[in-house]
């Protein structure tokens, strides 16, 4: 007997106790997001480049701490050398948390949908006829923000309609709320709940640049002021001070220019996303509330929760009965609904369990499995009888398929189309049969 095997990865949702009681949401993430600490740490699938970002912000520092403010500690009076390192460890400290405020927090991922959102102009019923509704779900909608009107998508992937100043990240695979850009640096997505700390992370960088940059050249001034040398002989005397000054140079170009365009952006109340796509200025921006208004915004007003509760655990929905016969699990068509794996037994339907039994035939032999779910569900035990009796006159044949024989199609259509005729059509089309 011919028994569909359940699938090796159960679907907590659907019902089955196959899998484990206990799961969490993050463990049945739909995004590709990487979670760590039982999800207390959410992070983009680029995770990796995160310690390439440590790694070019601990080096320079450490160098700088070892063979430039290791140096300036008695250089000062009343021992405020020390005061050189200190700060500068210290503020890459600050750096450092800041950089993973940014990374390891949700950034404003707006929950997806578990099914599809009720298309417009659906009311639930047929009024009796046999034909589908036409179902229509606008991609675009317009919506009024402070006066102007905008336009909000359908996202397919999260099923629901982006909130404004929403945007699908490719990356992570998530709507993400106010959404900025994907930063490859900080391998996550930067949005309403990161912006701030993703702002103070490249402020604060640069201000280090800047902190060990000016510091290599006191150091410099040092060498030249105690031995009386030129600037030249003082730098070859400190080559860590040169590379420093070199690196600190064409970073803050980078951090600093980054700073610069944010600075921007907050002043104006963009988003990256919106700069590039949009242009707010060549059109009215819906979000500008002036100057002092728009940092407030950004700085001085309370970060909202998270929409998602990683670490709490999957509510598990009843699961729903399939047809079976003999160990064949039927997808429940006729609901529209998928086969729960698990729960087969609980709604048999005795009638073709009955039919299995007594003939010793699986669905496959019978041919009912190839049936349309009505015709299925209308043949009578008397039908059944003769659909078995033309089934079997076709075993002899050199055919090794599953298609049904002309006596079944004659018998089907007969089910489908009418209720005369059945003993004498199934009899007329087993005799003119040529038999190979």
């Amino acid at each position: 007997m011919y028994v569909v095997p359940p699938p090796k990865r159960s679907d907590p949702l659907s019902g089955s106790t196959n899998g484990p009681d206990n799961l969490r949401i993050y463990q049945g993430w739909k995004g590709s997001n990487i979670f760590f600490l039982q999800g207390r740490f959410v992070f983009g699938p680029d995770v990796r480049s995160l310690v390439l970002t440590i790694f070019l912000i601990v080096a320079p520092v450490s160098v700088f701490c070892v063979f430039v403010a290791r140096k300036l500690i008695y250089d000062f009076d009343d021992h405020w050398g020390i005061s050189v390192m200190v700060v500068a460890i210290l503020f890459t400290i600050h750096v450092l948390v800041l950089l993973l405020l940014t990374s390891g927090r949700d950034p404003g991922i707006i929950p997806r949908n578990a099914h599809p959102l009720e298309p417009e102009g659906f009311d639930g019923n047929n009024d009796g006829s046999a034909q589908t509704p036409q179902l229509r779900m606008p991609r675009i909608k317009e919506v009024e923000v402070n006066g102007i009107t905008i336009k909000i998508k359908y996202c397919d992937t999260c099923m629901l309609y982006r909130p404004p100043r929403c945007s699908h990240c490719s990356i992570c695979n998530n709507c993400v709320e106010r959404f900025d850009h994907h930063c490859p640096w900080v391998g996550q997505c930067i949005g309403v709940r990161n912006y701030r700390f993703f702002f103070m992370f490249v402020f604060s960088t640069t201000l280090l640049c800047i902190y060990v940059f000016s510091f290599c050249w006191i150091y410099i001034k040092r060498i030249m002021d105690s031995e009386d040398i030129t600037l030249w002989k003082a730098m070859i005397k400190t080559p860590a001070s040169i590379v420093l000054i070199v690196y600190t140079f064409i970073s803050v170009w980078f951090v600093g220019g980054l700073t610069a365009f944010h600075l921007y952006l907050i002043s104006t109340n963009q988003t990256t996303y919106e700069n590039f796509r949009y242009r707010y200025d060549r059109r009215a921006n819906p979000y500008n509330k002036g100057v002092l208004q728009n940092f407030g915004e950004i700085f001085c007003t309370k970060i909202p929760a998270s929409k998602n509760k990683f670490r709490a655990y999957v509510p598990k929905e009843p699961g729903i009965g399939s047809r079976s016969v003999g160990g064949f699990v039927s997808p429940n068509i006729e609901m529209g609904r998928k086969a729960v794996w698990g729960d087969g037994g609980a709604g048999i339907d005795h009638r073709e369990g009955q039919l299995s039994d007594n003939e010793g035939l699986n669905i496959k032999e019978i041919g009912i499995g190839e049936m349309s779910p009505e015709i299925r569900t209308t043949v009578d035990e008397g039908d059944r009888a003769n659909i078995l009796h033309a089934r079997r006159s076709s075993w002899g044949r050199k055919s090794g398929s599953w298609e049904m024989s002309p006596e079944v199609l004659a018998l089907a259509s007969r089910v489908g189309g009418g209720s005369g005729g059945a003993g004498a059509g199934g009899a007329s089309s087993r005799h003119a049969e040529p038999r190979l």
